[in-house]
């Protein structure tokens, strides 16, 4: 019996697909280890295709290292273009709405060129809380936009970056801040580095970024390709990962970067553990 069909078969009798253990601890703690969902695994390879659309066809046979059915899949996928995550014509499947927009926000930190970032004036962002009263939805909505436009929590309400980045960027996280938030650009700070340090949590930041790294090369550099299931899944989350740690880069300007700053070297590492990986995908396409 074959790998693939053994998964479906024990995800058929009901046992969870978890992710397999990582080589060193605290990189399994930043992959996780609970099972991917049917959405997480379908709307993972759609954020990490080429042109974010796949054919039903591609996604089942990727669904299915996952020990995902074939139906399970297809169910999942008629959700997703019923929640407005996805749209559907002639048996292929592209992104929308949010999952659109935060393929824009994975290719902009994955790709970003450190070299031709724009000069920063010294001056900061600030986003201030206005609104009298707010649900916890709102809070919550809040704190997921601002995260996502790279701004720090300096207090409760009060959220801080340089401003070195397009004020324009990523306008559905911007006009949530429209609505709760009063903006100031331009702003002085007297921040001094300990603080700066803390604020973005960049030594944290940056010992994730290196096992991370660390993690990719071992796999680009391992003599003997793994093929099977477990391997592609560990490098499916592995993937995930480093995804969901470039989008936490506060992509500071350069005068506030800290020495021996790892952002470029995981960026590139994982430029090239992406390639890698997409042949594995396409190889799984073909065996479809």
């Amino acid at each position: 019996m074959s790998r693939v069909n053994d998964l479906v078969i024990r995800a058929l009798i009901g046992q969870d697909i978890g992710v397999p253990a990582a080589p060193h601890p605290r990189v399994s703690d930043l992959i996780g280890n609970r099972p991917l969902s049917a959405r997480s695994v379908l709307a993972s390879a759609l954020l990490g295709a080429d042109q974010a659309r796949l054919s039903v066809g591609e996604l089942v046979a990727v669904a299915s290292v996952f020990g995902i059915s074939d139906g399970a899949a297809r169910t999942c996928l008629w959700r997703m273009v019923s929640n407005g995550e996805l749209t559907g014509d002639d048996g292929n499947y592209a992104l929308a709405g949010r999952l659109l927009e935060r393929r824009e926000r994975v290719d902009e930190a994955s790709r970003i060129d450190d070299a031709a970032a724009p000069r920063w004036d010294g001056t900061w962002e600030l986003a201030i809380v206005s609104l009298d009263r707010r649900s916890a939805t709102d809070r919550l909505e809040l704190r997921k936009a601002a995260i996502a436009l790279h701004l720090a929590e300096l207090r409760e309400g009060v959220w801080i970056r340089p401003d070195n980045l397009d004020p324009q960027r990523l306008p559905t996280s911007r006009a949530v801040l429209d609505r709760q938030c009063t903006h100031f650009h331009g702003a002085a700070t007297d921040i001094t580095a300990d603080k700066m340090r803390s604020l973005f949590s960049l030594d944290e930041w940056t010992a994730d970024a290196r096992e991370l790294t660390e993690a990719m090369n071992v796999t680009l550099n391992s003599s003997k390709r793994d093929d099977s299931a477990e391997s592609f899944r560990y490098e499916f989350a592995l993937s995930i990962a480093v995804v969901r740690h470039l989008q936490l880069d506060p992509l500071l300007p350069v005068e506030l970067i800290p020495e021996h700053w790892p952002g470029h070297t995981l960026r590139s590492t994982y430029r090239r553990f992406d390639d890698a990986f997409k042949q594995r995908m396409n190889s799984v396409f073909r065996r479809s």
